[in-house]
Parts: C-alpha cells; sequence; structure tokens
C-alpha cells in the first residue's frame, strides 16, 4: 500500500472535507552502489566537520542559512514549525479554471486524493461537478518544506492532484514557434494521413523502458557468469531532402503486409549464452532542407 504523504482537509465555499495524498506514480530506475576499484567493498560517504578535523553523527546536524561568504545564521525545526502557513494543513480551492487552459508543461508531481470516511460524499460531490462541468481546482498546499500551487482535477474513478511549477520557474522560450508560411497545403494533407495511418488508442502497456530491461539482463549475465556482447550500432539516416517523398514512403510503408523474413528472427548458433546490451546512441534525428 502507497504511503500517505500528506493528510488535512479541502475546502472550496463553506464546504470541507478530510483527505489524504499518495504518489500516483515513481520512477523505476536500476541502482549502484559505489565499490572501492580495488576489492569490491562498500564505500560509505562520511559527514565531516573541517573545524574540528573530525567526523560528525547526523544527531549533531542543525539547519543553517549562508547570508554573507561563511557567515550562518541558525534554523531550529521547531522555529520552521512555528510559521507554517495554514496550507500545511488545509487545501483551499481558491478558483476553478477550465481544464484545457493549464498548459502542461506547468505540471510537477502526481498524486491520488483519497476520501477519509466521512469526506466520501463531499468528494464524490466535486468529483461529479468538475467532470461534468470541464474545470480543475486551483489551491495551495504546504508539503516537502515548500509551499505549493496545485491544480486538482477528476481522474477516472476518482480526484488526481498535480503540484505545478510557478510561473517563474518555467524557463520562456520566446524562440520556441513554427512558421506556417513555409508549409504547402499538400505537405499538410499527407503529413495529417500520416499521423492518422499511426493513430491508436493510448495504452501505457504498450511502453516499456527497454534500457532498464537491457542493464537488468546485462546484470543478470554478469551474475551467471555469460558473456556480454554490444548490439549492433543502428544505421544513421540521411537528411530528408523532399517531405512530400519521405510522406509518401512512409504510407506506402504503413500499407505493406509484413514479409516472412520480417516475422521470423534469425538463429544463433552459439554454444556461449550471451546478453545483449544496446550501447548505442539515438541518432534517428531527421531535419528537413
Amino acid at each position: 500500500m502507497a504511503s500517505t504523504i500528506w493528510k488535512g482537509h479541502i475546502t472550496f465555499g463553506l464546504v470541507s472535507l478530510p483527505v489524504k495524498l499518495v504518489a500516483a506514480a515513481r520512477s523505476e530506475t536500476i541502482g549502484f552502489n559505489q565499490l572501492h576499484k580495488h576489492d569490491n567493498s562498500r564505500v560509505k560517504q562520511v559527514i565531516f566537520c573541517a573545524a574540528e578535523d573530525k567526523p560528525v553523527p547526523r544527531s549533531e546536524l542543525v539547519k543553517g542559512y549562508e547570508y554573507e561568504k561563511d557567515k550562518y545564521v541558525v534554523v531550529e525545526e521547531e522555529e520552521i514549525k512555528k510559521i507554517q502557513p495554514k496550507t500545511a494543513k488545509v487545501m483551499e480551492i481558491q478558483e476553478f479554471v477550465k481544464s484545457e487552459e493549464v498548459d502542461a508543461v506547468y505540471l510537477e508531481d502526481s498524486y491520488y486524493i483519497q476520501p477519509e470516511e466521512a469526506g466520501e460524499k463531499p468528494y464524490t460531490l466535486l468529483f461529479e461537478a468538475l467532470k461534468q462541468a470541464g474545470y480543475a481546482g486551483i489551491a495551495k498546499i504546504c508539503m516537502h518544506n515548500r509551499e505549493h500551487v496545485v491544480i486538482l482535477r477528476p481522474g477516472k474513478y476518482g480526484m488526481v492532484l498535480h503540484t505545478m511549477y510557478y510561473k517563474d520557474e518555467v524557463r520562456a522560450m520566446d524562440e520556441f514557434r513554427t512558421n506556417r508560411d513555409i508549409l504547402r497545403e499538400a505537405e499538410l494533407k499527407m503529413a495529417t494521413s500520416l499521423v492518422e495511418a499511426l493513430a491508436a488508442p493510448f495504452d501505457p502497456e504498450k511502453y516499456k523502458d527497454t534500457y532498464r530491461e537491457t542493464v537488468r539482463a546485462m546484470i543478470d549475465a554478469k551474475i551467471a557468469g555469460r558473456e556480454v556482447v554490444a548490439a549492433p550500432v543502428s544505421q544513421e539516416l540521411a537528411p530528408v531532402i523532399d517531405i512530400m517523398e519521405a510522406l509518401k514512403a512512409s504510407l506506402s510503408a504503413l500499407k505493406k503486409p509484413p514479409t516472412a523474413a520480417d516475422e521470423s528472427a534469425p538463429e544463433t548458433s552459439s554454444s556461449t549464452p550471451t546478453v545483449v546490451v544496446d550501447n548505442t546512441k539515438n541518432k534517428r534525428q531527421r531535419r528537413a532542407g
């Protein structure tokens, strides 16, 4: 069961409902430990006091803010707790906005909002109201030692919360633009046809972290004492010179049935078990000339 990240109340108008937040997603990576090269023993980090020239335990650490070079003001945990805003326990919805108006670039982390038993009915009421109206709520919440602006939206079965980047945290890119004047209508229609030909229902089950799987296979192979070999270098693609011809060729390739050679994988006759590790860089970048 996922651990509770935050527990408190959501309020909108005079309505209040007790809820808790749990993480909706997390990154999965393969972690490595640092070892001493000569004897493979585990290396540990030591917190060291430069003034006393000795290691110090974590129990003797305090928070300090450097206001001038090598000058610090010490801040105690109790002092931080005293100035926590009310958003540490109460998430007040300040306004409702149309969901399509929220640019996804502002979304940071995702959490599921789960109602406590006493908040089941107002929770469901808010969920259905937002779903039918197409709105999302904007609120503030204090967690992880900072105050976040958050967006609450109806998911498929319940409410989802996203922390948001502040305006000054999103990099403004004035040069990020498109020039439609350089396109021909025939090119646009052909590109649209290619998009529609490749269209499919969204299914997250189809997408796998192949790099993580390859690293795991390499580790398993080394544990088992098998040989590790590199994957073939992928072919570097040439720049696209004629966009229309490239689009036509792409559509034609999609319409061709698979050949027998495509359906059957080549067999290997090596007596030594091997695992293939893909160590090539992605070179599939095309540019229009």
